[in-house]
C-alpha cells in the first residue's frame, strides 16, 4: 500500500467515524443508549472474531484483565456520548468529542506532574472556550446533551493515557477484541436493569445500527491498524481533526442541524485548538526522527 492509498483509507475511516453521530442520532430514535452500545458493540465483537478467532489461542490472564478493564472504560465514555448524542445535535456532539485530543495533554500532566509546552497550554485555554461556548447557553443555563458529550470526551482521553501505559505489547489486537466484548456484555447488563431492551423497530434504525456495528467499529478498527503502518502519528492526527467537519456537514443534509453563531465561534476555538495541537504533535515527531536518523548514521560509521 502507498502513502496517498493510506491516508486515504484513513480519510474514509475518519468520515466513517464522523457519521457515527448521525446514526446513533436515527438509531436512538428506537433503543435506549445502553441498548445500542449493546448492539453495535456485541455484533462488532463477532464481526472481528471472525477474522481473528485464532487470536484467542494466545490470550493470557493479563491480557484478559487488560482487555476487560478498557473495555469498562471505554463503556463509561459511551454511555456519555451516546446520551449526549440523544440530547443535543449531532454536530455539537462531532466537535464537543474531538476536544480529547487537547484534554490529553491536561489529565497527562496532571498524571505525570509535568507542564505542558506553551503552545499545548494556549490550545488547551482556546478549546475551554469553546466547550464554555457549546455548554452554556442563554441566561448561563447549562446544555445537559453537551455535559453529557464532556463526561464521554473526558472518560476517552483518560482511556487513550491508560492504554499507552498498560498496552505495549503485541497484544493490541486481542484486547481491542476483548475489549469489544467487555462493552456488548457490560451494555447488555445494564440495559436490563436500567432500560427495556428490544431490537430498532423500523429498517432505518437496523440500517443504522448495523453500519455503526460492521463499518464504524469492526471494519475502520481493522483499516485504521493496516494504514498506521504507512502514516506518521502527526498526519493521523491531522486527519482525525477533519471528523466535526464531516460530522456537522453530514448534520446540516440529513438532520437539517444548524449551529448557532455562539456555537459556530465555539467550533472555531475548537479547531484551532485542535490544529495548535498537531503543530506541537508534528514537531515532536520530526525531532524524534532526526535524532533516530542521526543514531543511525553513527551506528552506520562504526
Amino acid at each position: 500500500m502507498s502513502v496517498k492509498q493510506a491516508e486515504g483509507l484513513m480519510l474514509f475511516v475518519t468520515f466513517a467515524w464522523s457519521s457515527s453521530y448521525l446514526l446513533m442520532k436515527i438509531a436512538l430514535e428506537g433503543v435506549e443508549p445502553f441498548n445500542l452500545i449493546a448492539l453495535r458493540f456485541c455484533i462488532a465483537f463477532i464481526c472481528v472474531s471472525i477474522v481473528f478467532f485464532k487470536l484467542f489461542k494466545q490470550c493470557t490472564w493479563s491480557t484478559f484483565y487488560k482487555g476487560v478493564g478498557l473495555g469498562a472504560l471505554v463503556w463509561i465514555s459511551l454511555f456519555g456520548t451516546v446520551t449526549g448524542v440523544k440530547l443535543t445535535t449531532a454536530s455539537a456532539a462531532a466537535f464537543l468529542g474531538t476536544t480529547t485530543v487537547v484534554l490529553v495533554p491536561i489529565i497527562e500532566g496532571i498524571w505525570r506532574k509535568k507542564w505542558p509546552p506553551k503552545i499545548t497550554v494556549l490550545s488547551i485555554a482556546l478549546a475551554f472556550l469553546g466547550l464554555i461556548l457549546f455548554t452554556v447557553k442563554e441566561g448561563f443555563s447549562l446544555d445537559v446533551g453537551a455535559i453529557y458529550c464532556l463526561w464521554g470526551t473526558f472518560g476517552y482521553a483518560s482511556y487513550i493515557i491508560i492504554l499507552g501505559n498498560i498496552a505495549k505489547g503485541k497484544d493490541g489486537i486481542l484486547i481491542s477484541m476483548i475489549q469489544f466484548a467487555a462493552i456488548g456484555v457490560l451494555s447488555l447488563l445494564s440495559s436490563f436493569v436500567f432500560e427495556t431492551p428490544r431490537l430498532p423497530q423500523t429498517n432505518e434504525q437496523w440500517g443504522a445500527v448495523l453500519i455503526l456495528a460492521i463499518v464504524c467499529s469492526a471494519f475502520c478498527f481493522l483499516m485504521q491498524m493496516i494504514a498506521q503502518r504507512y502514516i506518521s502519528p502527526s498526519k493521523i492526527g491531522l486527519i482525525y481533526s477533519m471528523e466535526p467537519v464531516f460530522a456537522a456537514v453530514l448534520a446540516y443534509v440529513f438532520l437539517h442541524e444548524v449551529l448557532g453563531l455562539q456555537e459556530y465561534i465555539g467550533a472555531t476555538f475548537i479547531m484551532i485548538a485542535i490544529v495548535l495541537k498537531n503543530i506541537v504533535y508534528r514537531s515532536k515527531y520530526a525531532l524524534l526522527q532526526r535524532k533516530r536518523k542521526h543514531w543511525n548514521r553513527k551506528l552506520t560509521v562504526k
